[in-house]
């Protein structure tokens, strides 16, 4: 599919939506049953190319391990091939290779690991030449740049002759995927000291328990279905397979888009989302659920509701610089994305109505997050979005869902 040009709803959507498993567990839950030598059965197995990615790369004795655009895979295996002694080349698109790992690499070598760059310092494709424990069982690292590089050697951490104690130097960014990390771990019966007054993370040495392990429907992909009922004009929306008490720090939207105009009940089966007066503005803070900025911000300018955004420089370092697209792509609906504090403070201002001749054609930058978080616009306007297939890194069945409640084509 080259583009799909979304047009808004003609009746009141009433939907049920199967979400798609959450990534983010499922990538935990991958490394973790490997270091339990694949002993678990792990149910609800994620389709996200990231997840079956990982999956083929765990199982296969190729000496090259391209992950493709997978942040998350790229660390977490790093790791796991570094601390279970494999020698892999770890590589992946040219985007992937400027996305930085140096963090991770200076930490995995103060343990004992053997990596060199292949190219550029600092950054992938990076060669592993085995590990020869050092003995070193303290770690100190920044915390504020990405919460992979943590989860990445807490899972790894229990493999260590002498287990490992992490000491978080500023402020912590993400921490519910860490918390996500540890509580995982402890279903695997790894049991941890996480000292938050302190951000020191303690993992004693220990073998993980071979477990069944359900892993939940994605919060991510469950936002896109939040910016779809505050958009449209009258939507009820049942979200089945999530969880009240989620690991997942985008769980957060659901706080989130009470302001901005959706009501969450919980059901038996998942939650059910229905309409409610939104506020005149909203400030959050994204530090925790950064993937949550480019759908709140595109629901902000539609609905005219002045935004503030702060905990949101690690979008700069994803699978594009987000914080730029989101400025260009914005301008394009009659929004902005301002930067009022150089890397700390945003807003975002709707300055006209959405312009409709031409419609406006979104660029998603081989960003799957751009494309869902503008697909919504199509609930009051038609919308264009480019290289729709993105959407395959974390949501395969997006567009197929999106059918359920409005009409597209491919053009």
């Amino acid at each position: 599919m080259k583009s799909i040009l979304v047009h808004p709803p003609q009746q009141p959507i009433r939907a049920e939506i199967q979400l798609a498993a959450s990534k983010s567990e499922c990538n935990r839950a991958l490394i973790i049953n490997a270091l339990t030598g694949f002993q678990s059965e792990l149910t609800n197995i994620s389709e996200a190319r990231d997840s079956q990615t990982m999956l083929r790369l765990l199982n296969s004795n190729d000496a090259v391990a391209d992950v493709i655009d997978a942040g998350t895979t790229m660390r977490f295996l790093t790791a796991y091939f570094a601390v279970t002694n494999q020698k892999k080349t770890m590589t992946g698109t040219p985007r992937m290779c400027e996305r930085p790992i140096g963090i991770l690499v200076d930490a995995l070598r103060k343990l004992g690991a053997d990596i060199t760059y292949e190219k550029v310092e600092g950054y992938p494709p990076l060669q592993l030449n085995g590990f020869n424990y050092s003995g070193n069982n303290e770690l100190t690292m920044r915390g504020d740049v990405s919460s992979q590089y943590i989860s990445a050697l807490l899972m790894i951490a229990p493999q260590l002759p002498s287990g490992l104690k992490i000491k978080l130097e500023g402020e912590v960014g993400s921490r519910p995927y860490i918390e996500m990390t540890l509580n995982q771990m402890a279903h695997f019966g790894i049991e941890y000291i996480a000292d938050w007054e302190h951000n020191i993370l303690t993992i004693p040495a220990f073998k993980y328990q071979p477990k069944p392990y359900a892993i939940e429907s994605d919060w991510s992909g469950a936002s896109y279905w939040y910016s779809i009922v505050a958009l449209a004009e009258d939507a009820e929306v049942e979200l089945l397979g999530l969880k009240k008490d989620s690991l997942q720090g985008d769980s957060a939207i659901v706080d989130i888009m009470r302001h901005l105009g959706v009501e969450s009940v919980f059901t038996d089966r998942g939650v059910l989302l229905t309409k409610i007066p939104a506020k005149a503005s909203l400030g959050w803070d994204f530090t925790n659920c950064p993937d949550l900025a480019q759908t709140v911000a595109v629901v902000a300018a539609i609905k005219k509701i002045r935004l503030s955004l702060t905990g949101i420089e690690s979008l700069k370092i994803k699978e594009t610089d987000r914080v730029f697209a989101l400025q260009q792509e914005l301008a394009k609906l009659g929004a902005e994305l301002e930067e009022v504090e150089k890397d700390h403070l945003y807003e975002v201002n709707t300055l006209t109505d959405i312009p409709t001749d031409p419609v406006p054609s979104i660029h998603t930058y081989d960003d799957h997050r751009m494309a869902m978080a503008f697909a919504p616009v199509g609930m009051v306007s038609d919308i264009l979005i480019e290289e729709p297939g993105v959407v395959v890194k974390s949501y395969p069945g997006y567009w197929k869902d999106l059918a359920k409640v409005t009409t597209w084509e491919e053009v």
